[in-house]
Parts: C-alpha cells; structure tokens; sequence
C-alpha cells in the first residue's frame, strides 16, 4: 500500500484497457522462468515536461499501463513543484525526499524526456540530479535496471536517449538494450490520451517486456552487482577474515577447494 504522506505519484487512469494492444501476440509473463515473480517487481516512472498535455507523461503512462498488465507495480512521480537543484540548501525540499524514497523502492525504473534543443530537458535533468548515488548510506539508483525513452515534435532522432543512457551509466545502473523514440508524438495520441496502434507503441511494447526480464533477472544480485573493492577500502570493510589476516594454517584462500576451471586449466603431471 502506498505511503499516504507521498502527494506526488500521479494516478493512473484505465490501467486496464488498452486499445492499441493486440492481445494475441502478448506473452502476459514475459519474465517467467528467469526468477522470482514475487513479489511483484517495482517501477518508478519519471517524466520531463511539464505541460498539461505533456507527450512524454503519456508516454509513461501507457508504460506504466503495461507494466502493470506483466505484474509490476508502479509509481509515476509527478515533478511539478520540485525545486531546481541548489536551489533549496542542501535540498531540504518535501518534493526531493519524496523523489529519492521513490528511487529507493524501486527496483526498476523508466525515464521519458521531450527532446528540446536537441537534448533531454531541464524537468528530466534536475529528477536526475536530485539522485545521488549514495543516500543516508543508501544507493538509490545503483543495481536498478533503467528503460529509456524520448518524444520528438519533429522526425525521429535519437539524442535524448543517448543522454539519458549515458545518465544511466553514470548513475550505476543497469540499461537495458532496447529503447523507445517516439516521432511527431502529437500525432500519435487521441484525444483521450491513449496512444493510438503503431510501430511506435510496439516498440513502447518491447521496452516494457524487456524491463520486466532483466529486473526479474537481476533481482536478489543488485547489491553484488555493484559491490566494489575501492567502495569496501573507502569503508574499511576488509573481506579477508580475521584468521586470514592472522596467518592461521587452513585458513587462507590459497587451502580452499579449487574450482573446476581452475583444475582444467592446470597442466598434466
């Protein structure tokens, strides 16, 4: 159940009708046999724009519609009153708390900028740069897959989610390979919304799938995925036991079993 102290996760409407979907070709467990299905994998959603027709929220919405439909659960955050980055000391802001709770329940996330300029916006760069990675001794965006998307008034282009890959390598996380950049995005909706059939939904399609695999895949490993020799030095974690530090007979690593590939690799006596 959700926190009643968060205000900024937008509702979703009709999440469970889908008229551009053709059912039939659907895999409705498009993780299963991969791992766990339960409990359902967590997804945040964030969008760029802030208009009240914003292409990219919509974007999202319909991901989030399917995400659902393959048994996630979801959260779209609605940025509007979130401050720019330093502009509140040491971002004491309700919105940047409650952004950052998000991230950290997550295991999954999907961002969807508007391409302007030839880049993301500043809606989608300050979300981002409101994450740190490591938070009150927390990570909340290292280990978490990521799905990336844009919107573009013109012909299709590919910049935005260029960044946002980019943003998401810098920010540890696992992007999956598959993307979604939806051309002349004005056209592609109703009036209601909802995203009319095209090649551009499918691929919206795809991404959603593709999320819902590697975030099953990887979940349970983020914290070994992103387990780092100069992260434990920083810490002063040592691995080695402390009999091993001492010297004790039988206990160095060096006494252990040896691998299968380490025997094959050994030379005939």
């Amino acid at each position: 159940m959700t926190d009643p102290a968060f205000t900024r996760l937008r509702a979703l409407t009709d999440a469970g009708h889908f008229p551009a979907l053709s059912t039939e070709y659907l895999r409705a467990q498009p993780a299963l046999g991969l791992g766990p299905v339960e409990p359902p994998p967590r997804i945040l959603l964030l969008y760029g724009s802030l208009r009240e027709r914003s292409f990219s929220r919509l974007v999202v919405e319909e991901t989030a519609r399917l995400l659902q439909l393959f048994g996630c659960e979801t959260r779209i955050f609605d940025p509007s009153d979130l401050p720019l980055p330093d502009q509140v000391a040491d971002d004491d802001h309700p919105a940047v708390e409650e952004l950052r709770r998000h991230s950290l329940w997550s295991e999954g996330q999907v961002w969807c900028s508007p391409e302007r300029h030839g880049q993301i916006t500043g809606i989608m760069k300050a979300q981002i740069d409101h994450l740190p990675l490591a938070y009150k001794g927390l990570r909340p965006t290292q280990g978490r897959t990521l799905a990336v998307m844009q919107v573009s008034a013109g012909s299709q282009s590919f910049n935005s989610v260029n960044t946002l890959r980019i943003l998401g390598r810098w920010m540890r996380m696992i992007t999956i390979p598959n993307q979604s950049s939806v051309a002349k995005a004005w056209q592609e909706f109703d009036e209601a919304g909802r995203m009319r059939p095209s090649s551009y939904y499918d691929r919206i399609v795809d991404v959603a799938e593709e999320l819902v695999r590697f975030t099953v895949l990887t979940r349970g490993h983020a914290e070994q995925l992103v387990d780092r020799y100069s992260e434990r030095k920083d810490r002063n974690e040592p691995v080695a036991t402390p009999a091993e530090l001492a010297g004790i007979p039988g206990t160095s690593r060096h006494n252990w079993p040896k691998t299968t590939s380490q025997l094959a690799n050994e030379e005939p006596k």
